[in-house]
């Protein structure tokens, strides 16, 4: 590829290549000028400074009719095609088909949204866009934004927020809390009151060092404690152990609806009062309107959407 001068096209104003291209087609200053709703005095300068840069009178007016010179007429065709190509270059698209892209995506997530999502997205892309992978990986808070960033990252699902002018953010869900547990082995009246519910003993998923795990800070706002005899890393860990175990967990509601029947667990609203941040998708501005970014956007928002009405069905059921 030819390269590029750019301090020497820095010094020429590109604009006047429109005014040639004008010029040569209407082959008249008046037509020329009105054909790119410009003032005629406006056009005649930029024919005098097409003149002083090109070192050439360029047109030369024969009758009527302004004809090119034989440097104007060399220039004419490059020109022509040189507006042409930057022209569809400014409206050109990014070709976009799910059927045929090959691309591995990576999606960060907070907490329990990864098992709400991926299973179903992984089908859906097995279904329409089998050439796309998914990475997925547990995203904290505090380094989502730096992963967008460092372009680690293409959406973050999760309790995450746009901070600063360079994400976009889009609102997924609030959530709520449920109690699950196992019928078969802790005899429990629903809806449960607050006094048993702290009296029982709990399984919590934790991310941290402390027994509390992910309803700490929530806990630690109307002041009390749970307690809590086992906590895990891992949600399904978590509801496998409320399955073996005499235990109580207490976890958000779109993810009780969905894996508790899968263990043989029964859920009930839990009796707490607490705040929850919602969930959110986050991704880049420099993707906002990048095709395959608003497709996966799209599906994201469109999966979590079906598998809670479904999940509400079967709670219901």
């Amino acid at each position: 590829m030819q390269s590029i001068d750019h301090f020497d096209l820095r010094s020429f104003d590109l604009n006047l290549l429109v005014a040639f291209d004008a010029l040569m087609q209407e082959r008249s200053v008046t037509r020329a000028a009105a054909r790119l709703k410009v003032g005629q005095p406006a056009m005649s300068h930029s024919l005098s400074t097409l003149r002083v840069l090109l070192q050439d009178e360029l047109f030369v007016r024969v009758g009527t009719v302004m004809q090119p010179t034989p440097k104007a007429a060399v220039l004419a065709g490059p020109v022509r095609a040189a507006l042409a190509q930057m022209q569809a270059a400014l409206h050109a698209a990014p070709e976009f088909d799910p059927a045929t892209e090959q691309r591995t995506i990576r999606l960060g997530f907070s907490s329990e949204v990864e098992l709400l999502l991926i299973p179903e997205l992984t089908a859906e892309l097995r279904r329409t866009a089998p050439g796309v992978r998914l990475l997925s990986r547990p995203t904290e808070r505090n380094e989502v934004h730096r992963l967008l960033d460092e372009g680690a990252l293409d959406v973050g699902v999760g309790c995450f927020e746009a901070v600063a002018l360079r994400h976009r953010s889009q609102f997924l869900f609030e959530q709520a809390l449920s109690c699950v547990y196992n019928p078969k082995r802790i005899a429990m009246k629903t809806p449960i009151g607050l006094d048993a519910y702290l009296s029982l003993p709990h399984a919590l998923v934790t991310l941290t060092n402390s027994l509390q795990g992910c309803l700490e800070a929530a806990l630690d706002e109307i002041g009390t404690e749970l307690n809590v005899v086992s906590a895990s890393s891992d949600f399904l860990s978590v509801l496998a152990t409320v399955a073996a175990s005499p235990v109580i967990t207490t976890i958000p509601t779109r993810m009780a609806r969905l894996y508790g029947p899968r263990f043989g667990l029964a859920l009930c609203p839990a009796p707490l009062k607490l705040r929850l941040p919602a969930v959110s998708m986050v991704w880049p501005l420099q993707l906002d309107r990048d095709a395959a970014s608003v497709w996966l956007r799209n599906m994201v928002a469109d999966i979590l959407h079906t598998t809670e009405r479904a999940a509400c069905r079967a709670a219901a059921g």
